[in-house]
Order: structure tokens, then sequence, then C-alpha cells
């Protein structure tokens, strides 16, 4: 039976851009959004992390992203 790795792909790939301070921070220090400031507070990680959770159910679940190996 082949291997799904479509949920660990688009996870590893959300990780990577929605690290906070990376490409974006929301909320930063002094606006709302700031991008690539590479610092990061313990409510951007919050919401980094909902918005994660949230994109990353959306793409396996609704959408239902397949990548079939072997």
């Amino acid at each position: 039976m082949p291997a799904d790795w479509g949920p660990v792909i688009v996870a590893v790939i959300l990780f990577i851009l929605l690290s906070p301070g990376l490409l974006f921070q929301l909320p930063a220090r002094t606006r709302v959004i700031e991008f690539g400031n590479m610092y990061t507070s313990g409510i951007a990680i919050l919401v980094h992390s909902i918005v994660f959770f949230v994109i990353l159910t959306i793409l396996v679940i609704a959408i239902g992203v397949h990548v079939h190996a072997g």
C-alpha cells in the first residue's frame, strides 16, 4: 500500500512559511503586521499556530491534498 505524503509535505511547507518573524509577524511589536523582522513574541506564536492549524485542516481534510509514493 503506497504511503500518503500529502499531509507531511503540506505541514512542512506551512511550518516554514508561517514561522513567526521569517516572512511576516502577526501581531508585530509596533504595528499589526511586519514583514521580515526576525523577531517574535508569545502572542505571535499563538496567532501563527492557530493560522497554521486552520490552513492545514483546510488543505488536508476539506480539500484533501494527497501525494502517494511507492
